[in-house]
């Protein structure tokens, strides 16, 4: 369900980018899915956090998981297509496994995991093209900025884990949106100018899917399955939301994607089923445990 919904923020995010700037996309993220957060938290009557060290937690929470990530890939869309922001933004679970297998015992890095990991980033560097960096331009620019936002999407995994694993689902994502909220407010109108609310209602609907929908609804997700799966895991969800991407990235764009690309995807999309595990083990189980 996560991959479902965010393979679609990416044509949703573009399509706003269309009107207004990069700041304003993410500000109006953060924004109006806090606000959706804090209303459903308070009708439940769930106990709202106190003390400093956890809403110290939540800013933290918010400036590596939404910030960051938000302002890199929605600034990196601006100059490399949603199909290929998608099946970078994939690597992030290649830098979840090895963030988790650096913070916590029970997340070690395995061999499976090792020969998953290394076949996510020959998948990444197919997808990129390594002559793209040969004459360094905005649009590396923008597939490196996307890459950056993996990376901090990875870290937020493992603080999330660490700081946050007590605090119901619902709480966890309001907490953390207001935390980023703090900060992208300000940030985009001081760079960006006034956050306009005279926006096309084509803009609107693209807001409304990616702060309600990819934002809200889909952090509640993500925080319940990060209980139930720990941080490397829950990164593989982003192995279904590249052909989400692409698929409405080519309907609804008309983008095309070069073969390197789609070769890239499917030495990710391998190195990927191999970090689930269930493959590894059914080959092994074929081979008679060899």
């Amino acid at each position: 369900m996560l991959s479902l919904i965010w393979g679609a923020s990416f044509l949703s995010i573009r399509i706003a980018l269309d009107e207004i700037g990069p700041l304003t996309a993410v500000a109006h993220r953060t924004g109006w899915a806090m606000l959706i957060l804090w209303i459903f938290v308070i009708l439940r009557g769930l106990p709202l956090p106190l003390g400093w060290r956890v809403w110290g937690a939540f800013l933290v929470m918010g400036v590596l998981n939404n910030v960051i990530p938000f302002s890199l890939m929605a600034w990196g869309q601006l100059h490399i297509e949603s199909g290929l922001t998608s099946i970078l933004n994939a690597s992030t679970a290649i830098f979840g496994v090895i963030a988790a297998a650096v913070f916590f015992a029970d997340e070690r890095l395995t061999l499976r995991k090792a020969v998953g990991v290394g076949l996510g980033f020959l998948g990444v560097s197919t997808a990129i093209g390594l002559g793209a960096f040969k004459d360094f331009d905005i649009r590396s620019l923008g597939q490196l900025a996307v890459i950056g936002g993996t990376i901090s999407y990875a870290l937020a995994g493992v603080w999330a884990r660490k700081t946050l694993g007590h605090l119901t689902p619902q709480v966890a994502a309001a907490g953390m949106l207001t935390g980023a909220s703090l900060v992208t407010l300000p940030f985009a109108y001081l760079v960006e100018g006034p956050i306009s609310l005279d926006l096309q209602p084509r803009t609107w609907a693209a807001i409304g899917y990616y702060a309600i929908v990819a934002t809200a609804i889909a952090y509640m997700l993500y925080y319940r399955v990060l209980a139930m799966a720990g941080s490397g895991n829950l990164m593989l969800c982003t192995l279904l939301v590249a052909p989400v991407a692409i698929v409405l990235g080519a309907i609804v764009l008309g983008e095309a994607l070069p073969l390197r690309a789609y070769t890239g995807f499917g030495l990710l999309a391998l190195g990927l089923l191999i970090l689930d595990g269930r493959l590894w083990h059914a080959l092994k189980h074929r081979t008679g445990g060899t």
